[in-house]
């Protein structure tokens, strides 16, 4: 007597289609972290870092220690000083974050698994983000330093810090998605670097070409106070007790109305991390009144701004344009800030999300396997 065996129906094997987004963009970031913290050139450029912040902030304190303001113009600096340092480092740090694996036969073993481009290029940009505020992070000690002699609040402060941090993340991205289009990674660096410069000098070029095009003939007035000609003695000097008056002039002459051109700066670093900050006006003197305006010495005490804080004003005055009717009130106050209308630094910020996402996703597309065409000489693994 024979059985009859009922073949055995195959179970489908579950395979994995994706893996969960956060916790793959984790294990790209620890796989970079990793990376940079087994070599010792990290170390070396963050001791430079710190040797180089120090150096500049001492000199500095001994050079600006007896003027007014002295905490904000310290505060100032090194924020300027931080930022300037970290649009050099910041795409050394990403610009070869995907182009760097693929010369090195890893990018397509990270390819082959279940990761996505999109969580392998936010792993690789964390990473360099990280990186370069590592850069900030060594720098608190100066930070607290000049926070700790006054004239910053902590509004102002906070701002500061945290548009430099997102400019860092920026350049950052600017350099991931470089390297994901490029093939080279010096190619990569060398673009990334042009794209930064494009952006904190480039802007600026433009804009000052950009004033001849808006020149126009306007009939300016322009008063200011001075002592009589008759109040000066034989050695040039005003006799004592002698009081200041009025002098108005009035020309003709080509003015360039920037207030047509200011938007060319927004997307500038600097100007969106200095146009970012509510500056404080409340220790400031308040405006004097006509009798004192005539008693006014230019070489009596003024309020000093910060290299920010004049990046900033310097850009409210050209979104207000000429003043074509200047009053000797306006020009004994002319050191008072600007009053900030109209912030120009959310439009800089936009221009420059709009430019790192468009990158990024492009590279993307680049990253997307099975890849449809490869440039030539590209190394697969």
């Amino acid at each position: 007597m024979s059985t009859a065996t009922e073949p055995s129906t195959p179970h489908p094997v579950r395979t994995a289609t994706k893996l969960p987004f956060w916790s793959a963009v984790r294990t790209v970031f620890g796989l970079e972290m990793k990376q940079r913290l087994r070599g010792r050139a990290w170390y070396w450029m963050l001791g430079v870092w710190f040797v180089v912040i120090g150096a500049i902030f001492v000199l500095a304190t001994g050079v600006i220690g007896a003027t007014d303001n002295e905490g904000g113009i310290l505060f100032d600096l090194i924020v300027g000083f931080v930022l300037f340092f970290g649009l050099l480092v910041a795409p050394g740090l990403s610009a070869n974050a995907i182009n760097g694996d693929r010369a090195g036969g890893t990018l397509a073993i990270l390819q082959v698994t279940l990761l996505t481009p999109g969580q392998l290029l936010l792993g690789k940009w964390l990473a360099s983000w990280v990186g370069s505020l590592a850069f900030l992070v060594l720098s608190s000690p100066f930070i607290f330093w000049a926070l700790a002699l006054g004239g910053v609040n902590a509004q102002e402060a906070l701002v500061s810090l945290l548009m430099l941090a997102v400019e860092l993340g920026v350049v950052c991205a600017l350099g991931v998605g470089v390297s994901a289009l490029a093939g080279r990674p010096l190619f990569s660096i060398v673009s990334t670097y042009m794209l930064v410069a494009l952006l904190a000098v480039g802007t600026l070029i433009v804009f000052g070409l950009s004033t001849t095009l808006v020149m126009e003939e306007r009939t300016t007035t322009t008063s200011y106070y001075t002592y009589p000609e008759d109040s000066f003695d034989s050695r040039g000097v005003p006799e004592e007790g002698a009081e200041m008056e009025c002098i108005t002039q009035t020309s003709q002459s080509m003015i360039p109305r920037t207030e047509y051109i200011a938007w060319m700066l927004a997307a500038n670093p600097f100007v969106v991390v200095a146009d970012a900050v509510p500056y404080s006006v409340e220790d400031l003197p308040e405006p004097a009144t006509t009798a004192e305006l005539r008693a006014y010495e230019p070489s009596g005490p003024h309020y000093s701004p910060g290299i920010m804080e004049t990046i900033s004003q310097g850009v409210r005055a050209a979104q207000a344009g000429p003043d074509v009717d200047q009053t000797c009130e306006e020009y004994a106050q002319a050191l008072r800030p600007l009053p900030q209308e109209t912030p120009i630094w959310p439009l800089g910020l936009g221009v420059q999300l709009v430019l790192a996402g468009v990158l990024l996703l492009i590279g993307r597309r680049r990253l997307t396997m099975p890849a449809r065409r490869l440039a030539q000489g590209t190394r697969i693994a």
